[in-house]
């Protein structure tokens, strides 16, 4: 009974930190649909693979290093600063990448794998360096 008391008392601390993932997720979605120039709920609806892998690497890229910052954080607010950072590194990263590649949002538009999938890599290897590098 005490090994299950002892198991159960992280619970609570497991669900502020789960909580808090979802909705910081939730937000980077928003700001990115909303940063960039085209709708990728529309395109996705229409079956637009391209923007399908761009999204979902974007996703993918900020919950490798908010993964990261939860399992090293030492407080929930240290866990808040360091998703909040992790989530301008990705915004950061494809904003860069509009920089070189300014008709990147006609190309995904058009179903473009190649310069998809480039942004999609991108944002994971940039998600995966981030995550690395939240550590203490």
């Amino acid at each position: 009974m005490a090994d299950l008391q002892a198991s159960l008392s992280g619970i609570v601390p497991f669900i502020a930190y789960f909580i808090t993932a979802i909705v910081m997720l939730l937000i980077f979605m928003k700001i990115y649909t909303v940063m960039t120039p085209h709708d990728e709920m529309a395109l996705i609806k229409e079956n637009n693979v391209a923007a399908s892998v761009v999204f979902s690497a974007a996703f993918l890229g900020f919950s490798l290093p908010l993964a990261s910052a939860a399992a090293n954080s030492v407080s929930i607010i240290d866990f808040i600063i360091w998703g909040i950072i992790a989530c301008a590194a990705q915004l950061v990263v494809y904003q860069v990448f509009r920089r070189f590649f300014p008709k990147v949002t006609d190309r995904i538009k058009g179903g473009e794998m190649a310069i998809s999938t480039n942004l999609a890599a991108i944002s994971l290897t940039v998600g995966l360096l981030n995550a690395a590098c939240i550590t203490y």
